[in-house]
Parts: structure tokens; sequence; C-alpha cells
């Protein structure tokens, strides 16, 4: 019988952007992104990996966006912490059609389709195997989902956040605009926050920062990266001390 691959990593947090839930549409949840994914999924599952995962809201709902059309910063968080949930519940329905045991942990009570996030609980499910999905963010308002990504990877000791995008790696400026873009195999905490680069939002980085808690940001797009990521290979750029 042939031998797995050993992983680089025994537990991840894998942060997706609601975006890339999108596919070819304008909005709303492409049920073949959510099966693509859900296969990815299960495949660094099968490795022995222990997966995690924070899901935007932004194919559904922007809060900021509503609150600079004057709806209330606060209420416009809320309602993107809800489209949240709604994501969670698609993946974890993809999920467990390929037979993959998943829990949906919402920051916001709603016990009707989400347990309430437990810290403890949270990661017994982990042992246990289990694909937990954080939602809802970090249930208050003016906290992004990065914010919501770091911290859960923090408690309950993720050895990396895997940030899923568009592109391969982090560039000095938008590759898909200009051709010339350089792209950095690494970088440190502080270049990240020097250099401004959109990675993720400041209070993410630096939680990850003063917890030590690297970052891969890689291609979503391309199939099998995550997979890549997990065992080790050289993809996209990885931010650390």
């Amino acid at each position: 019988m042939k031998s797995l691959p050993k992983p680089a990593f025994q537990r991840i947090l894998l942060k997706l952007s609601g975006e890339a839930l999108v596919g070819e549409m304008e909005y709303g949840i492409s049920p073949a992104v959510v099966q693509k994914l859900a296969v990815e999924v299960k495949d660094v599952r099968e490795l022995g990996v222990e997966v995690a995962i924070v899901i935007g809201g932004g194919n559904i709902y922007r809060g900021v966006a509503a609150s600079a059309q004057g709806m209330d910063r606060a209420s416009a968080d809320y309602m993107g912490m809800l489209a949240t949930v709604i994501n969670s519940l698609a993946l974890q329905d993809a999920l467990e059609k390929m037979d993959v045991f998943t829990r949906v942990m919402s920051a916001i009570e709603i016990y009707q389709v989400a347990e309430p996030y437990i810290r403890r609980r949270a990661v017994r499910h982990l042992e246990k195997g289990r694909v937990v999905i954080f939602a809802a963010g970090t249930g208050n308002p003016f906290f992004t989902t990065d914010t919501a990504a770091a911290l859960r990877a923090m408690e309950v000791k993720a050895e990396v956040i895997l940030k899923g995008t568009k592109v391969d790696g982090v560039y000095n400026t938008d590759p898909l605009i200009h051709k010339k873009a350089k792209k950095f195999e690494k970088l440190s905490y502080l270049e990240v926050l020097q250099r401004g680069l959109k990675i993720m939002d400041a209070p993410a980085i630096s939680l990850c920062m003063d917890n030590h808690l690297p970052i891969i940001v890689f291609n979503l797009t391309e199939k099998g990266n995550i997979k890549r990521v997990v065992l080790g290979q050289k993809v996209g750029t990885i931010i650390r001390g």
C-alpha cells in the first residue's frame, strides 16, 4: 500500500474571501466553485491535516460599501457577518455530500443552523478530524474576517494561515493590471505593513506578527494548490518574522 506524503503542517486555517465563491457570476454562490473547493479541502483532510476555515461575505454583502452609502457601519457589518454564515453553510453542504464531517461554528448565536463558537469545542472537533468552519467573523462590528481568521487561528493553535487569492502570491502592485509587477517570495510582517500591501488588514497582520503565526498567500484558483502548500512545496508568498 502506497504511503501518503507527509504534510508540512498538522493544523491549518484556510482563509477564503467571499468573492472566491462567485466564479463567473457577478455575485452570489457558484455551486461548481463550492464543489471544487470542497474537493480540495477533502484532499487535504485525507492527508491527516486538521482543517479550520474562515470565509468572508463579500459575494453577498459588503459592510464597508454599505456604510459608505449612508447605512450605519455597525448595522452594515452585522449584515456582512450573516452573509458569512450563508457561505459557511454552502461549503458545509458541499463537504458533507463528500462524506467529510463538518461543523459550522458561529460567533453570533444561530442555534438552528450552527453551533455557538466555543474554543475548547472547536479544538475538540479538529482533534476528531472534523473540518471546522468559523462563521460570523469575530461577532463584533468594525472587525474584518481577516482579523477573525487571525484570531481563530491563534485560539485553536493553527500552525499557519493559508490565504487564498486570485493571484499566485504577493506583488508590489496589482499583477492583473501591471505586467511588470514584481512578486515577493518572502516578506516580513513589518514589510507588509510598511509597504501598505493589501494582503490582510493591519490588525490581522499585527496579530500574526505578535504571535509569530506565518501566512502563506497563494493562488486558490489553481487546482491542487491547497494540497501543495500543505505538503510544503514552494507555492505563493510566505510572510513571517
